[in-house]
């Protein structure tokens, strides 16, 4: 049976890696390269022709969206730096100083061609042409090899289809909001068991550190967005990309207002010690409080991306049961905290900003403020849609896809799923 288990877990491990970016770009970059190489050798005249699976390597992407975005700009800059190359070539020869005018006029015009990160390969192209005799027929070569690159780079990915990396951000997103519970967790103990300062230093600088775990999910939600783009296999692509992205909006407010919280009880920590924080009773209705909303954030993390409309529907009504909870909660500890300030009035202000922040958290998760915010962000992108692509918003116009649809295929009744 032990066998078994680790046989099992040894095929997830590779069925996983298959799906790594790094193993999949690196296996698409080699295939691509080797390919264009291959075809350049019969088409290009030059004995060497490199620049095609170079060409390759830089277009290849993990995403569609992402080659085909890269491989015109790249082609752009190339193209460009061989032309600006043919026109220094007309008027003077190679020298220091033509070089260096060849250099700045290659990056002036690479800006003003909108190659963006590709602006150094304009100059680079230009150089290689300049610098050889016969600048012609380099010149037509490296164009050749250059569109093979391109084109073999793009073939690559509409053949060997990337992966679509929702599943992949969704793990990202839903590891975030597990690390928040288990914060909220601690400073939840800490606070029903009475916390030393320096313990409560530690539960801020935690809540400090979580800045750099939302920008590696927003990393990982961005690779998914792309790869949703263009996605023949995807539908309703902009769907999943509102309700990941309003997702995590949310998980990085309530980051912000645990961190604030964390301050707060730090202060508290600080201005009471050595008694502790709270009465008994008043902080185990804190660590209470904090038990129930963490549970919450694992749910909502879940809900956002959870796609299928029955499992969706089990989040969402497993979410709204615990806020409802969480409520009650708060309603206690809120008479609670009032109570205490009464008999102890020293600085009301501080369990004042506890009980402000957790109403902060519960008002983001609520599932009314997230419908709300979703049909906002749904508005947003339609009207960027039709200032930027009119024709194509009439064309789905005509064809009947609306943003009532897109709505009725999010499962949006009067609810947020």
């Amino acid at each position: 049976m032990r066998e078994v288990r680790e046989w099992t877990a040894h095929a997830e491990r590779i069925v996983r890696k298959r799906r790594d970016p790094v193993v999949v770009q690196t296996l698409r970059s080699a295939t691509a390269a080797t390919i264009a190489y291959v075809i350049a050798l019969r088409l290009s005249p030059e004995p060497a022709p490199l620049t095609a699976p170079l060409t390759a390597l830089l277009v290849v992407q993990v995403t569609l969206y992402a080659t085909i975005t890269n491989g015109f700009r790249r082609v752009n800059a190339v193209v460009t730096g061989v032309l600006v190359a043919i026109a220094f070539s007309l008027l003077v020869g190679l020298t220091w100083w033509s070089l260096a005018l060849l250099l700045v006029a290659s990056l002036a015009v690479g800006r003003l061609v909108r190659v963006e990160e590709y602006v150094p390969e304009v100059a680079i192209s230009a150089m290689l042409v300049l610098g050889v005799t016969t600048v012609g027929d380099t010149a037509w070569a490296r164009v050749v090899e250059t569109l093979i690159g391109a084109i073999v780079g793009l073939a690559c990915n509409l053949l060997l289809a990337p992966p679509v990396w929702v599943e992949e951000a969704g793990e990202s997103i839903e590891g975030l909001a597990r690390r928040l519970r288990q914060l909220m967790l601690r400073m939840g103990e800490e606070a029903a068991g009475g916390t030393p300062v320096h313990r409560a230093e530690k539960q801020l600088h935690e809540a400090r550190r979580l800045d750099h775990d939302i920008v590696e999910v927003d990393a990982a939600l961005r690779q998914a967005e792309d790869s949703l783009r263009l996605n023949p296999r995807v539908q309703d692509s902009v769907l999943h990309r509102v309700v990941m992205r309003t997702g995590l909006d949310t998980l990085e407010i309530c980051t912000v207002v645990l961190r604030v919280l964390a301050r707060s009880l730090t202060d508290l920590a600080k201005e009471r010690e050595p008694e502790p924080q709270f009465e008994a009773e008043t902080g185990a209705a804190l660590a209470q409080l904090l038990s129930e909303i963490a549970d919450a954030v694992v749910s909502f993390a879940v809900l956002v991306t959870t796609h299928l409309s029955a499992s969706a529907e089990s989040a969402e009504e497993r979410l709204a049961a615990e806020l409802r909870t969480a409520a009650g909660t708060r309603d206690k500890l809120a008479l609670l905290l009032r109570e205490e300030a009464e008999r102890d009035p020293r600085h009301w202000q501080l369990p004042g900003a506890v009980l402000t922040e957790v109403n902060r958290i519960l008002d983001e998760l609520d599932t009314e403020h997230r419908t709300r915010r979703l049909f906002e962000e749904l508005d947003r992108v339609s009207r960027e849609q039709r200032a930027r692509m009119p024709r194509l918003t009439r064309l789905r116009e005509r064809l009947g896809v609306t943003e009532q649809m897109w709505r009725n295929r999010a499962g949006f009744d009067g609810r947020s799923r």
